[in-house]
Order: structure tokens, then sequence, then C-alpha cells
């Protein structure tokens, strides 16, 4: 069957990418001689011998892959999940795409004869087999994170971390693979005291990888373990510590009887052990991928009453097991953040990048001072710091939401250039951090454009849709915008069957898409239809917000949208639901507030201003006014008088501070819900400032009131968005992209969009009645506005 994917993009809506049936059958047909290439490759493994060309049919094309014969990592997500989106990604095609395949015309045989057709173009075809196969494992070993081995990279910078490790390598002395049969033989004829058991461990796991890969199937290495949680009680610690060093080169299974034997134990004892042996056998639980909550407990605990002792690899390393156990101690937070700052001077560029994923990951909380601290020496020293390490204090800065300028600057100077050499994973997190900090840097944004596409197979779901979010979010369209987005609605489509378990991640994706006006149907339609809209309601996440956005923008950007769509009776939930919120957090700020009331006074009463969200999947409020094409108000505000009442008894002290929080951005935690009688306009001051542009005066008999979404004859609707600047990227006048979504969508509608920036309103709070009356009129009433209507 034909796939076609539509990505529908308004107003430029005819960028559509089609993909006839006969392309779909064609790619089909070669997925499956894929298939029979890699089984041909596992068969043949590393032989070589002649090759015989057998003649082809006129205009017969050979399909060439070398990328079907790449191996990944045994074992590795991201590799099956490669090969999951082959069958897919060949009936799509995007310039420089590492999957792509190629195809090569053959000779008929007319054209060439046998003997000329036979042997040399073989050979030259198996070294470039070989070639691209090098490149291919090359680049599989730099794009895919390896999650057990990266976050160790800091260990060895200094000697100390050997005895707080487990070193995971090959042994530098393998014994012999026949060396395997005498041991296990030897034990079975003999009692078995401690120390032979202990010995037999430390030499099986000295044998080569694929004799240690036989063993867990071998009944004698089942007998040697039982013997070993036997007499597990009467092991020495070190003894034990070798037994369960040894487990990892042997690959013990998390769930094998004796590593739960061995963990009971250790935490028997572990009171009587030392902080080195703690955390050694903490770091070869890590290597096991055994989850052992209750030894950390004891670890941590052990570690709070032994503060003063820890070293400094001891402390770092504990700040990895922490991450790594996903646990974050309450008690030693303090303990941290001041071994921290006694030690910032003293760590490696790999040991900061330590510290900042262990508490990425444990979602440990870190004072902005202390982060700030860390911030300013990788500002300084970023050209020393391996990019692995940098991102990881990338994660901690996105994760406290602190802007550090200097940071971001050496940061787009560093980065774009090694973007290429980093791996997809690495790139992602770099991208969200610019995203998450609203913060826009052309430069690294178009690297990370330029070098997606070649990357593209190795995303997971969650790195395309935070890609996609990414960039919808900065409102930014790279100059190679067509390959770019294709590439990664491509990779969307190959995921399809993730979103199932992570739902939020075709939503991340599909709203990052509409900021930037692209509504690729197929993916829309999945992500309304009902099966798909309960699992988002059953997910952790809250996505009830982000679902209502993209429904509704798909209602009013794609009118010939055929597919499924959010129910009359979800949408009322939705809106009822942000209403709510808007009501006790947005309509109440004091900027809107006073906005609302100088309007009113202007105007001529509540009833020519309307303080609501016109459009409530966008999430911010708008200030509604509606206009004759000869510049009078027109009254329409008659729903709620009570509210409106309310609204425009409400008053804020515009004290100093509040002035300074409101321009400086910072944080208020005062609710601006004090009503002084200086704030509210008295009657005669309205009657006396509403004959201003042509308002009705005071007592004059008012028009009827326009039916709910009907426009009246010669009448025009402004929309006033006052705007905060967390509506815009950091330190710029450059709208996100939500916001960007809403004015567009407001014009559609056919709303005059009208800007109170925050840069010219905010300011003006402090000064006179009169300056921010004269303001506002000048915005209301702009004959540019009213001629262009």
């Amino acid at each position: 069957m034909a796939t076609v994917l539509m990505c529908r993009r308004l107003p430029r809506l005819s960028r559509v990418t089609a993909i006839s049936t006969t392309t779909a059958k064609r790619g089909s047909s070669e997925s499956k001689k894929e298939k029979r290439d890699k089984a041909g490759a596992a068969k043949t493994g590393t032989q070589s011998g002649a090759t015989i060309q057998l003649l082809k049919p006129q205009d017969y094309r050979v399909l060439y892959n070398p990328a079907a014969y790449a191996k990944g990592r045994a074992g590795s997500q991201q590799h099956g999940d490669r090969d999951s989106s082959q069958a897919l990604g060949d009936t799509f095609t995007s310039p420089g795409a590492a999957q792509a395949p190629q195809t090569f015309p053959t000779a008929s045989s007319q054209a060439l004869s046998p003997v000329r057709s036979a042997l040399p173009k073989p050979k030259s075809t198996l070294l470039e087999q070989t070639r691209l196969y090098k490149e291919e494992a090359e680049k599989e070993k730099r794009e895919v994170h390896d999650s057990k081995e990266d976050p160790r990279t800091f260990q060895r910078g200094r000697p100390e971390y050997r005895t707080l490790t487990c070193d995971s390598a090959e042994p530098a002395q393998p014994l012999p693979a026949e060396e395997g049969d005498w041991i296990l033989q030897s034990v079975a004829g003999c009692e078995g005291s401690p120390g032979v058991l202990r010995d037999c461990f430390l030499k099986l796991s000295r044998l080569p990888a694929e004799r240690r890969a036989a063993l867990g199937s071998d009944a004698r290495f089942s007998a040697l373990c039982h013997r070993a949680v036997t007499a597990i009680r009467l092991f020495s610690t070190p003894d034990l510590i070798h037994i369960l060093k040894a487990c990892v080169p042997l690959a013990v299974p998390a769930s094998h009887p004796l590593l739960n034997a061995c963990e009971a134990e250790f935490c028997r004892r572990a009171w009587d052990m030392g902080l080195e042996q703690l955390l050694l056998v903490a770091d070869c639980w890590r290597c096991l991928d055994r989850s052992v909550p209750s030894y950390l407990g004891i670890l941590f605990s052990y570690a709070n009453l032994h503060w003063k002792d820890l070293t400094l690899p001891q402390f770092v390393q504990l700040l990895y097991i922490i991450g790594e156990g996903r646990r974050s101690p309450a008690d030693l937070a303090q303990k941290v953040e001041s071994t921290i700052l006694k030690h910032l001077d003293s760590f490696t560029l790999e040991e900061l990048g330590a510290i900042c994923l262990g508490l990425f990951k444990s979602l440990s909380g870190i004072s902005e001072h202390v982060m700030r601290r860390i911030a300013d020496r990788v500002s300084l020293q970023m050209e020393d710091m391996s990019t692995y390490a940098l991102v990881n204090v990338l994660k901690m800065l996105r994760y406290t939401r602190m802007d550090h300028l200097p940071l971001m600057r050496e940061l787009g100077r560093v980065i774009p250039a090694r973007i290429p050499a980093t791996n997809i994973q690495g790139i992602m997190h770099i991208t969200l951090t610019y995203s998450s900090l609203h913060f826009f840097d052309e430069d690294v944004l178009a690297a990370v454009a330029t070098s997606l596409p070649s990357k593209v197979s190795y995303c997971r779901s969650k790195d395309a849709a935070k890609f996609l979010w990414s960039f919808g979010c900065l409102d930014y369209e790279p100059p190679n915008e067509e390959e770019f987005y294709s590439s990664l609605i491509k990779q969307l489509h190959a995921k399809l069957h993730e979103f199932s378990k992570f739902p939020e991640h075709l939503l991340t994706a599909l709203l990052g898409l509409a900021f930037v006006k692209r509504f690729p149907e197929e993916l829309i339609d999945f992500a309304l239809r009902e099966e798909f809209v309960q699992k988002t309601r059953g997910s952790k996440y809250e996505l009830n917000k982000d679902l209502f956005t993209l429904g509704k923008s798909v209602e009013i950007e794609c009118p010939s949208y055929q597919g499924n769509h959010l129910t009359p009776q979800l949408c009322q939930e939705f809106t009822e639901m942000v209403s709510s919120f808007a009501e006790r957090e947005i309509y109440v700020r004091p900027e809107i507030v006073e906005a609302t009331s100088l309007l009113e006074s202007m105007l001529g009463g509540p009833e020519y201003v309307k303080n609501h969200m016109i459009l409530p999947h966008t999430r911010s409020s708008d200030l509604e006014v509606r206009l004759s094409t000869d510049g009078r108000p027109i009254p329409f505000n008659f729903k709620d008088p009570v509210a409106a009442k309310k609204l425009r008894d409400m008053g804020v002290n515009l004290t100093d501070d509040l002035m300074s929080q409101l321009i400086q951005g910072r944080a208020h935690n005062q609710s601006p819900t004090e009503v002084g009688n200086e704030s509210r306009i008295p009657n005669q001051e309205r009657s006396d400032t509403t004959c201003m542009g042509g308002a009705l005066p005071a007592g004059a008999t008012s028009q009827a009131e326009p039916k709910a979404g009907l426009w009246q004859p010669g009448e025009v609707r402004l929309a006033l968005q006052v705007s905060n600047r967390n509506h815009f990227c950091y330190g710029s006048r450059r709208l996100l992209g939500l916001h960007c979504l809403k004015r567009r969508q407001l014009r559609l509608l056919g709303y005059a969009v009208v800007e109170l920036p925050f840069w010219e309103w905010f300011p003006l709070l402090r000064r006179t009645r009169s300056e921010k009356l004269s303001y506002l009129h000048y915005k209301v009433f702009s004959p540019t506005l009213l001629t262009r209507a």
C-alpha cells in the first residue's frame, strides 16, 4: 500500500511530499533484499572467495546498501531502532541520509562480453564494501551512546579511582579457553574451601569472552555458584568483593541467586566495611545492572556519618552512584553543595561533568549560587572540556533553569565546530538547552540542522521530538529546512510503534511542527484518534494542554484536514481547565489589570473591553476591543457584569519593588489583590476621557450587543497582547513559537493583533496616568490599523 506523508504548511501549503505506490512497493522489495544480504553476510563471516557476476537483462538495477551489513553493539536498543526503521526508510529519501541505498545500473549482456564483466569489478566492489563497512562501523560507534560506560569516563583521570571502581575491560592476561574445563572439573572433585572457590571465579573471569559467554549454560558453573551461595558467610569481605567483581566480566544475570546472596550479605556487613569497600561494591552493582536500593540506603547513611572522611575521588564516585541509582538523599543535599564549593577548583573538568550528571539523574536540587560557580569555571575552560562532560553541565543548567550569559556565549563560539563529531543524543541535549532557556543562537542551530539529516536514523523517538520542539519553540527554520524537517518526520513514522508507550514524545514533536506551520496529517490523525487520546490522559505527564493546543490549531490552520478531531466535550473540558488557571494566574497580573482598567476608562466602560482568552488553547490572555471602521468603540462585553465589575474594582499598588521585578524580569511572590481607592477610575474621569478617538460619551445609548462569534458589518476586532519577557527569546525581541502561533491564528480568524510589548508597557506603569492613556489611545486608534482594516 502506498505510504503518503502530507506535510501541510500554511500559508505555503504547496510544499507536500508524496510517495507513490510504485516507490513504496520498490522500497518493500529492497528491504527484503537487504535482509537477504544480512543473512548472507552472517553466514559467510569474513571469508572471501571468487565472485561470479551473472549477466543481467537490460535496464536491470542492483540495490547496493553497505549500511545493511553494519553490525551494532550487542543488545543495543539504538541498533534495534535503526533496523526497525529501515523498511519504512526505504520508501523515503533525504539527501545525505546515512541509510539511503545506492543503485547502480548494470551492463546488459549485449553491451559487455562475459569475460570483461566477470572478475575485475567484483574485486573493486569488495574493497569498496570493506571501506564503507569500516566507515559505517566507526559511525555506529560514535553515534550509539553507551549509557553504562560513557558516564564512567571521569574515572580514568585519577589513579585513586582504581580502588573504588570495577574495571569492566578485558583482562590484561587472559587464560586459554581450554583452561575453563580444567577449572570447572577441579572444583567438582574437591570440597571447595572459600579460598578455592574465590580463585575459581577469578580464573574463570580471565577466560576469553567467547568461552565466558558459554558458562551460563554450563551445569558445572551453576554448581560452582551454588557452592558459593552455600558458603557465603564463610568468605572474608575482601574475598566476597573479589567474587562480586569477577561476576562482572562473567556477565552473571542481575537476578541470579548468587547475586541475591551477595547483596544480602553485603547489606549485613556494610557497617563493618570501609567507605572505599562500600563504594567499590556499589560500582560492581552498577556494572551488573542490578538495582540495590537497600544497599544504597545503607551506603548513603554511612557516608553521611563519615562525611568529613570523604576524599575528593570518593565524593565524585559517590555522586556518580547517586545518579546511577536515581536516588536523591535529602539529608545529603547541603553537604553536597558545600563539598562542591570546597573542591571546585580542584575537580578535573570531567569530574565536574560527572557531578552535574549525578545531580541531574537523581533530580537533586542545587542552589543557583553553586550552579553559577560551576558555570563560571566551565565558561573559562570550555575548550579544554570534552563534549560529553560539557553536555552534562548543560543538563544541570537546564534543570536549574538558570541563565548564565558568559557560558552561553562561549558555548556558541565553541560548540558549532564540534556538532558533526557529537553523537545524536549529545546534540539533542545541546539543542534542548537552548530552547529550554529560550536562548537563540543561529550559528548553533544551523550547525545542528546541517548535521542532523545524516544522523537522523540514530534518533530515538524522544530525540526526534526534542529537536522538533526546540526548533519550533525558538521559531527557527534553518537554511536546509525541507531536508531537516522531512528527515525528522520520516523518523517519526519509523518510530510510530514507540508512541503508544511514550505518547508525550509524539505530542511534543507535533507541537514543535505546528509552531512553524507544518502539519503532517497522517501523524496528526494518529495523535487525535480516540485510543491515543486515552493513552495521553493516562500518562504520568500532564498532556491535556498540549493535546488541546494541537487539536484546535489543526481546526484553525488546516481547513481541508479530514482526519480525527478532538470531541466537543473534550474541548469544553480543556477550555474550562485552562480558563480556571487563567483566572487565578493570568488575568490578575498587574500589567494586565492596569491595561484593562485604563482601557475601560478610555473607551467608556467595562462593556467595551474584555480580558479573556480568545484562543484558550494558546494559554495567554487577550484584551479584546471592537471598533467600527470610523473608529468608534462598539460595546460587546455584557455577558458577565459581575466578573467585569470585580475586575474593574481590582487594583494593584505599583510599588518600586514591584516595578523593579516587572522590568528586570525577577520572579515575584506577591499576589496582586490589594484594592486601593487610588487605583479605581472615578466616573467623572471616565466620562471625560471617553471622548478620545470617537468613543461614546457617558450616558449615550449603546449599540445592541452583537451575537457571540458573529462579525458585524464594518466591525474591526482588536486583540491587544500584553506580553512579558517570557514570551520572547532571552534578551531579545524574538517571539517564541507558541506566541507566534497564537498571533498567526488570531489573524487567520480576522483579528487585528495589537502589541503592548513589555519593553514599552512595563516602564510606563510607573509613569503618570495621562501618559499611559495617551499610549493606549495611540495603540487602539492607530490610523494605520484602521486604514488596513
